[in-house]
């Protein structure tokens, strides 16, 4: 049974964040989302996703990583260094507080979110202890992929054809274990029928496997 949702605010100096909490019984892990750029913690792929895996025995925390003031601004979204900065943050926060810091950490990315995620694994080592990326931009964050250690799953839509380049050239650059998954006959969004329960079972798989 899944606990009710907590609604947490995560004070980052002199902002704060908001998040929703999932842990169900028996947790032993727990699973960051980095959002893609325009999107939140109400992302219904995102939420849908966080579901599957909260099945899985996983906690889930859907974080904003910027204020509403700060993602009326455009360019914040695309600021990947400010969203890693604030993800190792929050990471860090999940790690020290009391209810969180027996589980184990994982990130789960989509879009430009993979890439932030990929910034703060490097940041924090063996803090992060898997990585999943879904239609992941991992070329914004190129220069810090062959120094991530977490296991590392990159899923992209066989029809997302150049995002699926992008991530065929990252997997090259990382240098620990690591798997490319085209999920056939899916766009960038996943949006055709069954292949977003598809990238749900697979990230839960992965998690599953590295965060036990």
């Amino acid at each position: 049974m899944l606990s009710i949702a907590t609604e947490l605010v995560i004070p980052i100096g002199d902002i704060q964040l908001r998040g929703d909490l999932f842990i169900p019984e028996q947790a032993r892990s727990i699973i960051i989302f980095s959002h893609g750029s325009g999107s939140s913690r109400f992302s219904p792929r995102n939420s849908f996703i966080s579901e599957a895996i909260n099945r899985y025995g996983i906690a889930t925390l859907l974080i904003d990583l910027l204020t509403d003031d700060e993602a009326a601004l455009y360019e914040n979204c695309f600021d990947i260094q400010l969203l890693a900065n604030r993800l190792i943050a929050v990471t860090e926060f999940v790690h020290e507080w009391d209810e969180t810091a027996h589980l184990s950490i994982g990130y789960f990315g989509a879009s430009t979110g993979a890439a932030s995620a990929f910034k703060a694994s490097r940041k924090l080592d063996k803090l992060v202890g898997a990585i999943v990326s879904r239609g992941g931009r991992p070329d914004l964050a190129l220069s810090d992929l062959s120094f991530v250690h977490a296991p590392t799953l990159l899923i992209v839509g066989s029809l997302d054809a150049p995002v699926a380049l992008i991530n065929k050239s990252a997997f090259n650059h990382l240098c620990c274990i690591r798997k490319l998954v085209e999920v056939d006959g899916a766009t960038h969004l996943f949006e055709e029928e069954g292949k977003l329960e598809e990238v749900a079972r697979l990230a839960s798989a992965w998690f599953k496997k590295y965060l036990s």
